[in-house]
């Protein structure tokens, strides 16, 4: 009898969970049909599968670009001496860092907060009213130069953040092998939280530039990041002085190698990978036609970075006699920084000329750099200075309505005559002597300070960084046990 009413019991429950799991099935799908209904019904719900597909991608370029910090390091350690390989890793470790709180605190409301045609003036601390991601004239907010795009403002913050980052990692591979870690992390405060959104605001931020009678374009910021970087590490050069040894008397160039190819090709490689975050992210949405963009964006990236490397492995192999493999990798980072603000506006043949000429300018720019006796210990100016003003005038020329990254004019050799070319290079100008001159006061006042100064000793310089700045080394020469 027991046995029998245990069996009994069991049978009941079965059939009670089988009761319960057809009812639990009913109710979520209930669920399901209620949230698709709200979805399509005529926009009462903005939370739609358009905007998470786009925020994912948002988010997942950013985390590209993000890396890019561990491709810069890589390239700059490996372009340098293995005595300052931890005080390079250091800076680009720490970029990262300062950029996050300064660009939080002050950099993203000046970029994109609405104020003046100068700079923004509303949304410190990423706050403030933003109804997110609700787009054109249905939004509602202080981020009007940014309400094109339906994905949370957190997302929107997240992604220009990691271009503020790139901005301020580029001046570190100028500056190279004789800065205090201190003063640059200064430097980099005020870079990250004021000069480069300034000159963003103007033209990402519904600043003068965006509002020209034919307007500026700079797609993802051949200008607004690269040119930026470069003209600030321009300054920073110039007041710190060449590396011991680096130019004889008689003005000829002493050349310092590199430690590691090997970081150096590492290097290139992931950011070559980070630019398909860069680039193509810079749609902020992928959904509907911002996928045509973004495949677009993607092959014109890819071939002006292949045609650069190119050209400037071929340019290099005539001129110095060797296919030299630093200007193979900076002939790539050329390409990419020079298609960077045409990439959505340029079909695919231009774009390998683009990358042609790039590659052709950074191999004759890094020779130009050192007749002069500017110290570029990476060749960060011809890559990014050099190639970030091509890029930015070569939307004057290539520019085609045809394109889908939206450009509402032609450019030059497609018949729209010289007036977005003008407008790029007012844009180019300005943004280089407003950079540039900050910058240099920005240094100057860092060499003044007490405790600081710009430059380390002689004996520091000499012994390197790792040891009189960060008292450890990349590679110990001794690995004493216990």
């Amino acid at each position: 009898m027991s046995e029998f009413c245990n069996r009994r019991t069991g049978n009941r429950a079965s059939v009670l969970e089988k009761k319960l799991s057809k009812f639990f099935i009913l109710i979520t799908l209930i669920s399901f049909t209620s949230i698709a209904a709200l979805a399509d019904n005529g926009g009462d719900s903005v939370w739609t599968t358009d905007v998470a597909v786009d925020t994912l991608w948002v988010l997942i370029a950013g985390m590209l670009v993000f890396f890019m910090n561990a491709g810069f390091g890589c390239v700059e350690a490996g372009f340098c001496r293995a005595k300052n390989a931890v005080n390079i890793l250091g800076k680009n470790f720490v970029v990262f860092g300062i950029s996050s709180i300064a660009f939080w605190i002050v950099g993203w409301a000046i970029m994109f907060g609405d104020g003046n045609s100068f700079m923004g003036t509303t949304g410190w601390f990423v706050g403030g009213a933003d109804n997110s991601p609700v787009t054109g004239e249905a939004y509602v907010g202080i981020f009007n130069s940014i309400n094109w795009t339906g994905v949370p403002l957190f997302a929107k913050f997240f992604f220009q953040l990691v271009f503020a980052g790139t901005a301020a990692t580029i001046v570190s591979g100028c500056v190279a092998e004789r800065i205090h870690y201190k003063s640059y992390m200064v430097f980099t405060v005020v870079l990250v939280a004021i000069s480069y959104p300034i000159t963003g605001h103007w033209i990402w931020g519904g600043g003068w530039l965006a509002n020209l009678k034919q307007p500026m374009w700079d797609f993802a910021g051949s200008t607004v990041v690269h040119s930026v970087g470069g003209w600030a590490g321009l300054a920073g050069i110039i007041l710190l002085g060449p590396r011991l040894g680096k130019y004889r008397d008689d003005g000829s160039v002493s050349p310092i190698p590199g430690h590691s190819m090997a970081l150096a090709f590492l290097g290139g490689m992931i950011l070559w990978l980070g630019w398909f975050g860069f680039n193509p992210g810079s749609t902020m949405g992928i959904s509907g036609l911002g996928a045509k963009a973004v495949a677009h964006i993607v092959v014109t990236t890819n071939l002006s970075c292949a045609a650069g490397l190119l050209t400037a492995t071929i340019v290099s192999w005539i001129v110095l006699g060797k296919p030299d493999f630093s200007m193979t990798v900076n002939g790539a980072l050329a390409g990419l920084v020079a298609i960077t603000a045409p990439c959505a506006f340029v079909n695919a043949i231009p774009s390998v000329i683009i990358g042609i000429i790039a590659g052709i300018l950074v191999v004759f720019s890094v020779l130009f750099f050192d007749r002069i006796r500017i110290d570029d210990p990476v060749g960060a100016l011809s890559v990014h200075l050099t190639n970030g003003i091509w890029g930015t005038l070569a939307i004057g020329l290539f520019a085609t309505k045809a394109a889908p990254g939206g450009i509402d004019v032609d450019g030059l050799f497609n018949g729209g005559g010289v007036g977005l070319l003008v407008s790029q290079f007012i844009g180019v100008v300005a943004v280089g002597a407003f950079t540039f001159v900050l910058a240099l006061i920005v240094w100057t006042i860092i060499k003044a300070i007490p405790g600081f100064g710009l430059r380390v000793d002689q004996e520091g310089e000499t012994t390197g960084l790792d040891i009189s700045e960060m008292g450890m080394e990349a590679y110990p020469s001794e690995n004493p046990v216990g």
